[in-house]
């Protein structure tokens, strides 16, 4: 077999679907956030960045970075191991105590990334409950589904953020059989939220564990920034929460936070937490400090959710197509991949403005879009200038605009 042939086949064929990825070589601008500098094509331009998912900037925050600066002097670079061979750092002792105290939760655990707190949890989870049954959102995110899958554990799909399919599922498992329900709360390509308190009832009346993956809503949502289930209560009444260090506090990393038994079953039996480096001391402390900032800093959670609406209702003015969204997320419709990418490189290259298209498989066919992320630092002068740029591509490309 000729490999080389064959990898290249099968990248011309995403390339001629219109959904061969192009990373955007970026420079992010410290302490001027969201202003990059391209590397695309030929020389460097200034650019503005629509589509951070480091949603209140804290990626760029003085007193984040002074703390990364402070450990890596102190610690150096690395852990130097796993967590369980010399690589336990003091700093990841504090952000997990801090982590458990932001949910409520008896103890926390941190991870690499996100992907493997999702992944690890639910694949040891669904691999040891004896006879278990993983009860999984349609619309859950990758990390979640290849960690199910992982787990080989006998898993049903429910019908996304509906509750008859839900309870139907449910009511189809035999009585006294191991269940986790796994969802999201903010569903993050659609903007969406799940209907938790519904599904928690619904865990309760079939004994189930909850697992609920508040990545993209931590930092953003509640009093204190533990997410939609603070927001609305009912943080109490969720076994595994799950998070990111890498969006709402702008660092890198992910967690869970529930019992001390859950946490320190996952920390023992949990391949990819066992097997994988430990997090670097300085990532650990500037997460840290960032989780302690965000949580005392609720006005910009409210500066958050202003800008957002504020981008939602100037983009519709402009006659722009904005999906139906409820949170944070503003995503606008194209449905066709190649006039998406195409779209993105007009706004990039003529505006100096970068939102990346979102196509298959990440959203259904016929959904391409580009997703727009504005933070507290995106103000009015750059909102003005992305509805005229946004305006003028979907004339260019003659887009459908809003009805």
């Amino acid at each position: 077999m000729d490999y080389d042939n064959f990898f290249a086949g099968r990248v011309d064929a995403l390339k001629a679907e219109g959904r061969y990825r192009v990373f955007a070589d970026l420079e992010r601008k410290a302490g001027d956030f969201p202003s990059a500098k391209s590397h695309q094509g030929t020389g460097v331009k200034d650019i503005t960045v629509w589509c951070s998912n480091d949603y209140l900037g804290m990626g760029q925050n003085p007193l984040v970075t002074a703390a990364m600066h402070r450990a890596l002097d102190e610690s150096g670079a690395g852990a130097g191991g796993t967590r369980n061979i010399s690589g336990t750092n003091h700093y990841h002792v504090l952000l997990e105590q801090e982590l458990a105290s932001l949910h409520k939760k008896e103890a926390g655990l941190i991870f690499t990334s996100g992907y493997v707190a999702n992944h690890t949890t639910l694949g040891t989870l669904g691999s040891m409950l004896p006879d278990g049954v993983i009860v999984s959102d349609s619309n859950n995110h990758n990390s979640m589904i290849a960690g199910i899958r992982h787990s080989q554990a006998e898993k049903k799909i429910f019908k996304h953020n509906d509750m008859a399919d839900l309870e139907a599922k449910l009511n189809d498992i035999s009585p006294g059989r191991p269940i986790v329900i796994a969802f999201e709360s903010v569903y993050s390509m659609d903007g969406d939220i799940a209907p938790i308190k519904d599904i928690l009832d619904l865990a309760d009346k079939y004994n189930a564990l909850t697992f609920i993956d508040e990545v993209h809503a931590v930092g953003l949502y509640g009093a204190e920034g533990a997410g939609v289930a603070e927001r609305d209560g009912l943080m109490d009444r969720i076994d595994i929460i799950q998070g990111t260090l890498a969006k709402g506090f702008g660092v890198v990393g992910g967690y869970i936070a529930g019992s001390a038994s859950l946490c320190d079953f996952i920390r023992s039996y949990g391949d990819g937490f066992i097997f994988s480096s430990s997090m670097p001391p300085p990532v650990a402390a500037g997460a840290l400090e960032s989780v302690r900032y965000v949580r005392e800093h609720s006005e910009l959670r409210d500066h958050h959710q202003e800008r957002a609406a504020t981008l939602k209702r100037r983009l519709t003015e402009g006659g722009i197509p904005v999906m139906p969204s409820v949170t944070h997320i503003v995503p606008v419709l194209v449905g066709d991949p190649v006039l998406c990418k195409q779209a993105s490189d007009d706004l990039l290259y003529n505006h100096g403005i970068y939102v990346q298209p979102i196509n298959y498989p990440t959203v259904p066919r016929g959904t391409e879009r580009l997703r727009f992320t504005p933070t507290p630092q995106h103000d009015d002068l750059l909102m003005d200038q992305l509805v005229d740029a946004m305006k003028s591509v979907w004339h260019q490309l003659g887009l459908k605009e809003a009805a």
